[in-house]
């Protein structure tokens, strides 16, 4: 008999491994199976199927697969296509696409004994199976005559499971039956009726929605452009300002795909968002709605993708970056909202993936149809909708006739040289936050640092407070006294003296939101003052405590990072103040210009979102740098030009395609020899195209040392071609037993 091998994907940092499948097992494996296998001596993995064939590995022994793990796949086709895609356009072992992909609970790392995942189960009542007509089930209630209490009991029971309608094998869930564990104990001892452990399922009947938002003409008139586009391409671009309403179009859209018994996946760049839209989207549909990000238990992370792994369609998936990776069987619409945002790219870790760019290939590859949404869409966005690759549909007015906010920029050096400075305040904001206040509204203050300040220096000496591990100034976090790298995490108490010249004179420099909240309450001590950023939202709880209490009107101003830029809708804000817009302008990147904009847009657009007009303060000490007025004139198409003309001229996407290598080790010395080996050897590759090396902005994190490539690839180049030269240069370096030991990562697409 001709034997069958199968290719598994660990969850290692490795390529697929080859299995023998042996006689035995051949009618249990199939591509997607999670199997138990053995790695090295005495390592055994949980890994998944990805191929099977009948070709043996040239060298070395075949070792066969233990046993199958579960019942039924574990992966579906379209994921291994998926996983196979990330794998090679993001430059990443197999196994650690797999990592990412699957919840804690469905990966055994390197277990030695037989350690497997456990469905969760939920314990059910249900007739026992000789009561099966209605004589039998009378005769059951006559029994119980004397014994009120069990007469009361099952008579509820066949109330609530609605038998005989229902059927004599009706189950209902023991959570919540009101009756004692003694008195169904008793049932049960009787023969009258059973506890069964049942797998937990999600409800696979019709979904009825809520009556749906009434759309304006403009939202219908988008909405109607956006199916007709979808008709032609497959991905359509949905650029709509601030409060346009794009969500309500969102929602449509999805009630016509759940109507079709298919699955939608919406993607949210943060778990912050979610709060808010979880329930207005479950206000709409229910229990059809299912969350999932990295706030979730591993075990509630586990049952989510089980139970979409068998579900038949009928669904939305709402969640962040990872939901990308999730089983979406019948999958017919993809949403990316804020498809700008830079979260969704994955930084820290290996696939360093795009979860915007990735949603458009697994929509690709289940024919399905992508939506993106942004107020301020990001550069390559808008160009792939400009040169036809997208359909682009515009919505430039807000829902229900608010206007969009008046942007002042307020001048910074000019207000210091007028004595309208106090704090960190221009007289111009402050005076706004007074009449906000006085009017009974709300104020959103935006400064992009937390803590207290960024750094503290010794006024003698000028010593300044730096983490041990990483080249970067430790933050100053007043609430508890310490200094904090938000890096590598490090922490020391605020020293009384200098610890370079024994000073009593550490100022503390610059400014967070931590130090806001603290002028606030000096200026306005009659206001209530709120902060959102990382230091106050380390739970659910306490980010929907400080989001609930704005909501309702409790919190009269807001101070937040990033946080507050994006998603909320907040009927009570008129005024918006961007604290320092320079700190954005003027960062060592090729986006910064985008971003700045971005921003600004964004938290702009959390004011006058009703019919009361709303007004934006921008301070700056350049009031005329280009960004800021395009900002101030909320002209985006102005600002995507200016950004397409400098990218062009110094070729940088979407005029080409970037890769990023990192090299790090603790050797300083060693790191750079190995730098300067494979740049001189990629070089004579591809020439002018490889850039560096150079040390980036924060060249030590963790007491590793960093040097940085970057590589510019023609669009009209094969990026396949390209990435795998790369490759074979780090082949290369890896095979000079010097440099095996200095780490490097790939970053495609960098951001």
């Amino acid at each position: 008999m001709e034997e069958t091998y199968a290719d598994v994907i660990l969850p290692l940092a490795t390529p697929a491994m080859t299995y023998a499948v042996p006689e035995a097992l051949r009618g249990e494996i199939a591509e997607g199976t999670a199997v138990v296998v053995q790695f090295g001596k005495r390592k055994f993995y949980t890994g998944v199927v990805c191929r099977l064939h009948d070709r043996r590995p040239a060298a070395g022994e075949v070792k066969p697969i233990v046993r199958p793990v579960g019942e039924g796949p574990l992966a579906l086709p379209v994921q291994l296509k998926l996983w196979q895609w990330l794998s090679s356009y993001y430059m990443c072992p197999a196994g650690m696409v797999l990592r990412a992909a699957l919840p804690a609970r469905f990966k055994a790392d390197g277990f030695t004994q037989d350690e497997t995942y456990t469905p969760p189960t939920e314990t059910w009542l249900g007739l026992d199976g000789r009561i099966d007509g209605e004589e039998k089930l009378h005769a059951a209630l006559d029994s119980l005559s004397r014994c009120a209490g069990q007469r009361r009991a099952l008579s509820e029971f066949i109330a609530r499971a609605d038998i005989p309608r229902a059927g004599f094998s009706a189950l209902l869930p023991r959570k919540g039956f009101p009756a004692s564990p003694a008195v169904l104990r008793a049932l049960c001892e009787r023969g009258l009726l059973r506890q069964v452990a049942c797998e937990t399922r999600p409800d696979d009947s019709p979904v009825s929605f809520a009556r749906l938002p009434e759309l304006t003409p403009a939202q219908r008139q988008a909405r109607e452009r956006i199916e007709a586009l979808f008709a032609e391409k497959d991905v359509v671009l949905l650029h709509g300002v601030t409060g346009s309403g794009k969500t309500e179009i969102y929602i449509r859209l999805m009630a016509e795909a759940l109507e079709r018994g298919r699955n939608v996946l919406y993607m949210l760049p943060e778990i912050a968002l979610t709060a808010q839209l979880i329930e207005r989207m479950r206000k709409y549909f229910g229990d059809a709605v299912t969350v999932y990000h990295s706030r979730l238990s591993d075990g509630r992370r586990a049952e989510v993708y089980r139970s979409l792994l068998r579900s038949r369609g009928g669904r939305i998936v709402l969640g962040v970056r990872s939901s990308v990776l999730l089983p979406l069987p019948e999958l017919s619409l993809v949403i990316v909202d804020e498809e700008h945002e830079t979260s969704f790219k994955q930084t820290d870790s290996a696939p360093r993936y795009h979860g915007r760019d990735t949603a458009v290939v697994l929509a690709s590859l289940c024919g399905a149809k992508t939506l993106l949404g942004s107020a301020t869409p990001s550069v390559e966005s808008y160009f792939n909708a400009a040169t036809g690759k997208y359909g682009l549909v515009a919505l430039g007015e807000r829902y229900g006739g608010a206007s969009l906010p008046q942007v002042v920029v307020s001048d910074t050096l000019r207000a210091r040289r007028r004595g309208e400075v106090c704090g960190h305040f221009n007289k111009a904001l402050l005076d706004r936050i007074g009449e906000t206040l006085d009017a009974g509204r709300q104020a959103i203050l935006f400064q992009n640092r937390r803590g207290f300040s960024p750094y503290v220096e010794c006024g003698d000496c000028g010593w300044t407070g730096s983490c041990p591990d990483c080249n970067v100034s430790l933050t100053y976090h007043k609430s508890d006294g310490t200094l904090r790298c938000h890096y590598c995490g490090y922490r020391m108490p605020l020293p009384a003296c200098c610890p370079s010249c024994g000073a009593g004179n550490i100022r503390a420099r610059g400014f967070g939101t931590e130090k806001i909240e603290e002028e606030l309450a000096a200026f306005f001590p009659e206001a209530t003052v709120g902060r959102l950023d990382a230091d106050t939202t380390r739970s659910n709880r306490a980010y929907g405590r400080i989001v609930g209490a704005f909501e309702r009107g409790e919190t009269d101003i807001l101070i937040g990072t990033q946080m507050i830029t994006k998603g909320f809708d907040f009927g009570g804000v008129s005024l918006v103040g961007i604290l320092n817009a320079d700190n954005m302008l003027n960062f060592p990147d090729f986006r910064a210009g985008e971003r700045a904009f971005q921003i600004m847009a964004q938290v702009g657009g959390r004011a006058g979102r009703r019919s009361e007009r709303g007004t934006v303060v921008i301070q700056t000490t350049q009031p005329d740098h280009p960004v800021i007025v395009q900002a101030r004139d909320s002209d985006y198409e102005a600002m995507v030009r200016s950004q397409l003309a400098e990218r062009k001229a110094f070729f940088y996407p979407p005029y080409c395609r970037l890769i990023a290598v990192v090299f790090r080790h603790r050797d300083k010395a060693l790191l750079y020899r190995a730098a300067e080996r494979f740049g001189r050897g990629a070089r004579e590759t591809f020439g002018r195209r490889l850039l560096g090396p150079e040390p980036p902005p924060v060249d030590r994190i963790r007491g590793r040392y960093l040097i940085r490539f970057i590589l510019k690839i023609e669009k009209e180049n094969s990026f396949a071609a390209a990435k795998k030269l790369l490759q074979e240069h780090f082949d290369r370096l890896h095979a000079l037993s010097e440099f095996r030991p200095v780490e490097w990562t790939v970053d495609v697409d960098a951001q």
